[in-house]
């Protein structure tokens, strides 16, 4: 296959991107990237007899945001070209394709939104937003809102006074909302509970101010099901709204514990997912007994969503680097990848086969102060000598790079490069005690000598050479990459593609959306006021004269993110240094480059890129 048909056929894989079971456990709904040039809702019965069936055709990117508490409909999501700027529809779950998108809020919102939750009156919607809709004015802080979407009413239910606010929980009963507040701490988040009136609005989880916990409802409505931070690792607990007590579910230092779930359909059961070096293990737990089932470790991960046939099958999310994410039907019994339905019919949408895609191997080197660091190392098949080696840096930095299919490094992979994917201090899947590590220094601190001992520890085993290694990635990623080609000389990093990363974090931290300088605050240390010198040594515009390799910076103009103010003042600081570079932009993009269209010009453009500033050198 010529190398444009294949990035062609990688492209065009579905890829899922948000995913949940209806509340009576016959449908799942998911967004889906790759078929069309915007991502699209799809819709499949969960016992296998209906499916896929396309439910939206837009010309915008449309996410899932959840379903109404009847089964009835799906709540969807639209912003434009990537702004963030999220307007929410409303679907009938019909098997009429394509489904009728009636709106719930106005077009083109001059705030953004968090939830998006129906209650089962189907006349009130639940979310948070940065606005203040008596005095029409944008806020910093997300406040809650009950929107009565027949007379248009928007009744403040909370106020919150930082932003966050991410979560909004809506009991099946409709009576009681959670959501989070980050009022007390930048690096902590705590949990309210408010009824749908907005009385008795009240904190019931606090495990310390700077210490974060998440929680979800109970199908009964009645006990909230939380993960709290306790020392260096989380606990799972029970609360009980009743009597206001908890109790400890697991409560062990040794796991690492990621996330945990009681299925609208099973009220007895928790899904809890832990992460063992970036791979999940999962189990069931008996909330009556106390007893915990493991599922078999597989290559990439399953995680169990919802039963079916009394328990009998369930309904998972699976996925590996030759197994693009999907939603398929398996046995407890009988947890064998071969044995699995697909409810998406995934490969008879892509001409590709699983034996066409280059499997992860797990990579560890470790760093200068003796921390062991882990990454997913990618190598061309049938022994074909690389052409070089790409690092691709994950975002976040609260994320982690997985043993998962990825059309880009595919695709460079298939071009004749090498693969690194590392797992740096900050990256979330090994311990609390590992991501938190990365707030000793702040940004561009240890961090960034992992990425680098990563390097190095490639070229000392052979599978790299000096001058033609190069960096990218997206957000986190991008500010990586901006990191290494301002610090590192060209024996490790030959090329840079920074997308959509920041360049000056001050820039960066005044011209963000306002829910997410917490996050920069709790990374940091404070704001650029509070720790001027961290954030002036942290950001790689102060250091661009150091740079001695080729530089292709990629920014979506869209971006409410890492907005395009970070390239526009890069831009000026290397054109003052004299030092040469490359730009390329794209006009209906937000934080990252997600079309497939465009992601074609750009992942044609880095091969090329890579390939030229691999030859230029010599080493």
């Amino acid at each position: 296959m010529a190398k444009s048909e294949l990035l062609e056929a990688l492209l065009a894989v579905p890829n899922i991107r948000r995913y949940e079971v209806s509340p009576d456990g016959e449908w799942v709904a998911w967004s889906w990237v790759g078929l069309h040039p915007a991502a699209e809702v799809y819709v499949a019965a969960t016992d296998g007899s209906t499916g896929p069936v396309r439910f939206t055709d837009t010309p915008e990117n449309t996410q899932l945001f959840g379903w109404s508490p009847d089964s009835r409909w799906i709540i969807v999501g639209q912003d434009h070209q990537g702004d963030e700027r999220v307007q929410l529809f409303k679907v009938e779950v019909s098997l009429d394709y394509p489904g009728e998108m009636h709106p719930l809020l106005e077009a083109s919102p001059h705030y953004f939104i968090r939830g998006g939750r129906l209650h089962p009156n189907g006349r009130w919607l639940f979310y948070t937003a940065n606005y203040d809709f008596a005095s029409n004015k944008e806020l910093e802080a997300f406040w809650l809102y009950r929107h009565d979407l027949v007379t248009g009413e928007r009744k403040v239910l909370a106020r919150p006074t930082k932003p966050g606010s991410d979560l909004v929980d809506l009991n099946h009963q409709g009576t009681h909302i959670l959501y989070n507040r980050i009022d007390l701490h930048p690096n902590g988040e705590q949990i309210w509970l408010v009824d749908v009136e907005g009385n008795a609005d009240r904190e019931i989880l606090n495990f310390g101010s700077d210490k974060k916990v998440t929680a979800s409802w109970s199908p009964d409505g009645q006990q909230v099901l939380f993960l709290a931070e306790t020392g260096m690792y989380r606990s799972l607990g029970l609360w009980e709204m009743a009597s206001g007590a908890s109790r400890w579910l697991i409560n062990d230092p040794d796991r690492n514990l990621e996330s945990a779930f009681i299925p609208e359909n099973a009220p007895g059961q928790v899904v809890v997912e832990e992460i063992k070096e970036t791979s999940p293990s999962t189990s069931w737990l008996d909330l009556a007994t106390g007893q915990e089932r493991f599922l078999p470790e597989l290559p990439g991960g399953l995680i169990p969503l919802a039963p079916q046939n009394q328990g009998e099958d369930w309904v998972g999310y699976y996925f590996s680097a030759r197994q693009p994410a999907d939603l398929v039907l398996f046995s407890p019994e009988d947890i064998r990848p071969e044995s699995f339905t697909s409810l998406t019919n995934l490969w008879d949408h892509t001409a590709l086969k699983p034996e066409q895609l280059v499997p992860a191997q797990n990579f560890h080197w470790v760093a200068g102060d003796g921390i062991k660091i882990q990454g997913w190392l990618y190598r061309p098949a049938n022994g074909q000598t690389p052409k070089g080696t790409i690092v691709q840096l994950h975002g976040g930095p609260t994320a982690h790079s997985e043993d998962r299919f990825n059309a880009q490094v595919q695709f460079f992979v298939s071009a004749g490069f090498n693969v690194l994917t590392p797992n740096y201090r900050g990256s979330t899947g090994f311990s609390l005690a590992f991501q938190d590590a990365i707030k000793e220094d702040g940004w561009g601190g240890r961090e960034q000598s992992d990425i680098r001992d990563g390097i190095a520890a490639l070229i000392e085993a052979g599978i790299a050479e000096p001058c033609k290694v190069g960096v990218t990635g997206t957000s986190y990623g991008g500010y990586s990459s901006w990191c290494s080609i301002t610090r590192y000389p060209v024996e490790l990093v030959a090329a840079a593609i920074p997308i959509c990363g920041m360049t000056d974090l001050v820039v960066d931290y005044e011209t963000t959306r306002p829910d997410l300088r917490p996050y920069s605050e709790a990374m940091m240390g404070g704001r650029p006021d509070q720790q001027p010198e961290r954030y002036r040594a942290a950001s790689p515009i102060n250091f661009v004269n150091n740079i001695k390799g080729r530089l292709l910076i990629v920014q979506g103009l869209k971006d409410p993110n890492v907005s395009p103010q970070n390239l526009e003042v890069v831009v000026n600081a290397l054109e003052q240094s004299d030092i040469p570079f490359e730009v390329m932009t794209f006009d209906d993009e937000g934080h990252g480059i997600s079309k497939p269209h465009n992601q074609k010009v750009l992942y044609s453009r880095m091969v090329q890129f890579f390939e030229q500033a691999f030859s230029h050198f010599k080493s």
